[in-house]
């Protein structure tokens, strides 16, 4: 009866700190609606700056590793233990792509002068500036949510290999799952707002 009641606590706990994530990000996409709304003209142009290509990659990247770490609950559940160790790993490895492609994203807008504090945003179009500041914030929070995501489900990977996650104790391979499908819908608000604006 005692680890049922442990593992519903975790569970809990975890919901719980999700909530406080998604005040987090909520609060910087209210933001972003109060600054669209004030500079929508600049908004849309700025968006037109980004390269939609890194933006749809990187979301189907996100969804393929969000498929993989649901594969990999459903194998330790049926205990299969291979299975869940190679859909842990996809997964793991479709986050360094991301982080790979954001790197190069951004590398490419800094190597064009686009940066919090260049002169070509501080001297050109206020919403222009407020557009790619929020841009910058925003997919590097997200960024950083994304290696915290890694980490966890890195663990979930060492655990399961080691025996410590299994079909009858994987409460936290659960709850990395849900920390990393919650980073994963963060962007499908993120993609839109930035490289779809219209």
């Amino acid at each position: 009866m005692k680890p049922a009641m442990d593992d519903r606590g975790k569970r809990l706990g975890m919901w719980l700190f999700l909530y406080t994530e998604v005040m987090l990000f909520g609060g910087l996409f209210v933001l972003y609606a109060v600054y669209f709304s004030m500079y929508a003209s600049d908004f849309m142009a700025g968006g037109k700056e980004l390269d939609r290509f890194f933006g749809t990659v990187n979301t189907v990247i996100l969804l393929v590793s969000s498929l993989a770490v649901a594969a990999s609950i459903t194998a330790v559940q049926r205990n299969e233990k291979r299975a869940s160790v190679v859909w842990l790993t996809a997964a793991i490895l479709c986050g360094a792509l991301f982080l790979i492609n954001k790197y190069f994203e951004w590398s490419h807008k800094i190597h064009e002068g686009i940066y919090p504090g260049s002169d070509d945003l501080i001297y050109g179009e206020p919403g222009r500036n407020i557009f790619f500041g929020l841009y910058y914030i925003i997919t590097g929070l997200h960024g950083i949510h994304i290696v915290i995501g890694m980490a966890l489900l890195g663990v979930a990977l060492l655990f399961t290999i080691k025996g410590r996650i299994t079909g009858d104790n994987h409460v936290f391979l659960e709850n990395a799952g849900l920390y990393w499908h919650l980073v994963d819908l963060f962007w499908i608000f993120i993609f839109p707002l930035f490289y779809l604006v219209l």
